[in-house]
């Protein structure tokens, strides 16, 4: 039925006959006539024609999207001509004064943070003649400490720090979380068996680069990373990128002995027992007696079996014990490379924090230094490091290492980061201080970090350093030095001479090396203790797990001889 009905449609019926009938009596029997008025297309245009209708719309759109673009063009140069020629004006003194202590629309701060900044990269063009550049600057210090939420001392040290074009790109990525990183233990596992088990516990995660061959960068995980079964047996520890460096960089070797002079919470020291495939000894010491509690945690989690753990103040190792083949110096810091960790920092430094700071790591890295010896076969080297990114704690103190003891810097071994400092503002550092690392969160996305590697060269302290260090005020006054007293009180004379102040100073003199001497026998006798009790204590696990092998030898013969017996005995009553 359906093709019986599509032949009727197409079919010629009486309305075609009907048409026929009309054309005729129009036109008569010329067909050309009416193919010429009509043409094959009756009901519209020639395609001819209409094909070049469409060109035309064509060439008309062309031209309509070439002067669109061209309109947008001018209006994005003019706006860039503007933003370069139009001049930046600068707050009076007191408007800038007022800058952090009137609250303002963001949006309109960080406005002018921009434009202060195009000006001052321009500034011979586009500043104000009747203003100075500390002017301009000191306005940015207090914009961009009020818009990121840091004080002015440490906003301005990182506007000396960076460049103009780099500072908002160093705070921006400090308000961004670090991502999450763990370090594979290879005295229990390899990295390719504990990726697959993460995996397979519905954990996102990938090697965390090339420079590493142990760590792992976590992008999703369903189920807590610091609580999983291979967590808790010791397959792995959650470490941050950065730390890995300073241990790269020590490169311990197995058989040597080695000192990590801050050692909490162990994730550099348990690195660097796995380097070494548990052989030697490993000094683990933190002046922070609450923190060693976190360090022994990890230690016996992840089956660290050649580590002392020592606590004393890292400055006193040197008379404590010495003769290390290699020391690691993570030194403490102002955390100004760990802000996105801890933004505490952005308002709790002050200037005061940061020399002491400074001062505490010179007087810990000569105390590393000494505490190395320069005649091991295979070390004589220090790692120094930190979690900031200050130049008074990171070149400023290796400096202070070169003028003061006899050591050179060498390569650190990473394939990656930023040279250290060799000027800085009116500073001039040592030639090879461009052989140290800078890490910083908006270039590498780790934590802020720096890293030097020294190699000593003797082990004897230059002579003038000693008199720096510490002289006898008695000797000083013997070679003529002055030596001041306070007046005597109630208006009354000072009695004192100077075969009394000799004699004084002789007297505190030897109180003091008795003292020292006596220290110094207490603390040796006491890492004597402890190094006795931790041999007896691996001697007394060893007889115990001799015992109990003897002891299950003889319940593996008594059961034997039990079959053996009861064998017989069945035989027998059959």
């Amino acid at each position: 039925e359906e093709e019986e009905e599509e032949e009727d449609f197409f079919a010629a019926g009486e309305d075609d006959d009907d048409f026929e009938q009309e054309k005729a009596d129009l036109f008569g029997d010329d067909n050309e006539v009416f193919t010429e008025k009509l043409g094959e297309d009756f009901l519209g245009m020639d395609e001819e024609d209409d094909d070049d209708v469409d060109e035309f719309e064509r060439e008309a759109e062309e031209l309509d999207r070439e002067q669109a673009e061209d309109e947008l063009l001018a209006e994005e140069e003019m706006i860039t001509n503007m933003e370069q020629t139009a001049k930046f004006v600068l707050p009076s003194g007191q408007e800038i004064d007022k800058v952090g202590t009137v609250a303002e629309d963001l949006a309109v701060v960080q406005m002018r943070i921009k434009e202060n900044i195009n000006t001052l990269q321009n500034f011979a063009k586009m500043r104000d003649p009747s203003r100075s550049r500390s002017e301009y600057l000191s306005l940015l210090v207090k914009d961009l400490a009020m818009y990121y939420g840091y004080n002015e001392c440490m906003m301005a040290r990182f506007v000396e720090l960076f460049t103009l074009a780099d500072v908002t790109d160093a705070l921006e990525a400090n308000e961004v979380p670090r991502p999450l990183t763990i370090r594979t233990n290879t005295l229990r596992t390899r990295r390719r068996d504990l990726m697959q088990a993460l995996r397979d516990r519905g954990v996102a995660l990938e090697p965390v680069g090339k420079w590493s061959k142990t760590g792992l960068v976590v992008f999703e995980s369903q189920v807590p990373i610091g609580a999983t079964p291979e967590y808790l047996a010791g397959h792995y520890i959650i470490q941050s990128a950065s730390s890995y460096l300073p241990v790269i960089a020590l490169a311990p070797q197995t058989g040597e002995r080695v000192l990590d002079m801050a050692a909490a919470p162990g994730g550099k020291t348990t690195y660097v027992s796995a380097l070494m495939k548990n052989t030697g000894i490993v000094f683990a010491n933190d002046f922070n007696k609450n923190r060693v509690k976190s360090l022994i945690a990890n230690i016996y989690r992840l089956g660290v079996t050649n580590t002392i753990v020592c606590n004393y103040d890292g400055r006193s190792f040197p008379k404590v014990v010495g003769g290390f083949d290699r020391v690691l110096l993570d030194a403490p810091c102002s955390g100004s490379g760990v802000i996105a960790k801890d933004p505490a920092a952005k308002t709790n430094k002050s200037e005061a924090d940061f020399h002491r700071c400074s001062h505490l790591q010179k007087e810990l890295i000569l105390a590393a230094i000494d505490s190395v010896d320069a005649k091991s076969k295979t070390g004589g080297y220090i790692v120094y490091s930190t979690c900031s990114i200050m130049v008074d704690e990171n070149e400023d103190v290796v400096d202070y290492a070169l003028r003061k003891r006899h050591v050179k810097l060498v390569d650190t071994g990473l394939q990656f980061g930023v040279k250290g400092f060799k000027n800085f503002k009116d500073k001039r550092y040592h030639d090879s201080i461009t052989l140290t690392r800078r890490f910083y969160p908006h270039k590498h996305n780790m934590d802020g970090f720096f890293v030097a590697k020294f190699k000593k060269l003797s082990n004897e302290i230059p002579k003038s350093t000693e008199a720096e260090n510490g002289e006898p005020e008695a000797k000083k006054a013997k070679r003529g030095g002055k030596v001041q007293h306070k007046p005597a009180e109630n208006g009354g004379e000072d009695t004192h001479t100077n075969e009394q102040d000799e004699g004084e100073g002789e007297l505190a003199s030897n109180k003091t090396r008795k003292e020292k001497k006596k220290m110094k026998k207490e603390a040796q006798r006491k890492l004597e203790e402890m190094v006795a009790e931790a041999v007896k204590e691996k001697s007394n696990k060893e007889k115990e797990m001799e015992q109990e092998q003897k002891q299950k030898q003889k319940t593996k013969k008594k059961k034997k001889n039990n079959r053996q017996k009861n064998a017989v005995n069945g035989q027998q009553k059959q």
